[in-house]
């Protein structure tokens, strides 16, 4: 794909893996709009990325269909086109199951699992038009179970069940549909403060290099599911 003016939509854009990826497509020459649920935090990041020519922030809660049809609509109608879409926006509530109340359970479900629904209904038409490509931030807890983290397995593997489906779905349009799975990241994920001592971690902008990756590989070649981990977790 040769991304020059190429248009991109992150959901959860305004900080972490979401910010640094479209810091990376930027780069690349890509048009990119973030998205978030606080308008001002979404607007701040915007501004500390680019121009309101190649940046656009949005208002969006993913566990609202309306609010991503809402969003995608005015990419259109900003710049005609949506290439890519990067489903990004995630929560983390971990307790042991019968600690974990129904307000934690649904928040998670809503957010990782019905978001990433609502992200792709909302952008799929515009998506077969350009034969983009629809990306799923999930996790290697999507593969891998842990104690204190029932409620957050079970999104990330729905996530990865999902976007595997949703690849054999969509294909026959074009459609190019892959999921990340990322270990440890220095991010503001589940209120983490990111610092020196996050140096041995994956970088968000180290998940941005690998969409980058991805979306420059000859289209004959789809990486459906991707693992990825820090190099030496014995470093921290």
């Amino acid at each position: 794909m040769n991304l020059k003016d190429k248009v991109v939509y992150i959901t959860g854009g305004s900080k972490g893996i979401g910010y640094g990826t479209a810091k990376v497509l930027l780069a690349a020459g890509m048009k990119v709009a973030i998205s978030g649920r606080t308008l001002t935090s979404v607007e701040d990041a915007a501004k500390s990325l680019g121009t309101n020519s190649n940046v656009l922030a949005l208002e969006s809660d993913v566990t609202k269909l309306i609010d991503e049809e809402k969003a995608v609509a005015t990419i259109l109608a900003k710049w005609g086109q949506l290439d890519v879409v990067l489903a990004n926006a995630g929560v983390g509530n971990f307790a042991p199951v019968d600690k974990m109340t129904e307000e934690e359970w649904h928040q998670m479900i809503n957010t990782n699992l019905n978001g990433v629904f609502h992200t792709l209904k909302a952008s799929v038409e515009a998506l077969k038009k350009s034969e983009g490509y629809y990306i799923t931030l999930a996790s290697l807890a999507g593969t891998n179970f842990f104690a204190n983290g029932a409620g957050y397995n079970a999104t990330k593997f729905g996530v990865v069940g999902f976007t595997q489906a949703a690849m054999l779905d969509l294909r026959q349009y074009g459609i190019k549909v892959s999921t990340i799975m990322p270990g440890s990241v220095a991010s503001e994920f589940n209120n983490h403060v990111p610092s020196k001592d996050d140096a041995w971690k994956i970088q968000p902008e180290d998940i941005g290099e690998l969409v980058l990756d991805v979306l420059k590989m000859n289209p004959r070649t789809l990486p459906s599911k991707i693992e990825v981990r820090p190099t030496r977790p014995d470093l921290k």
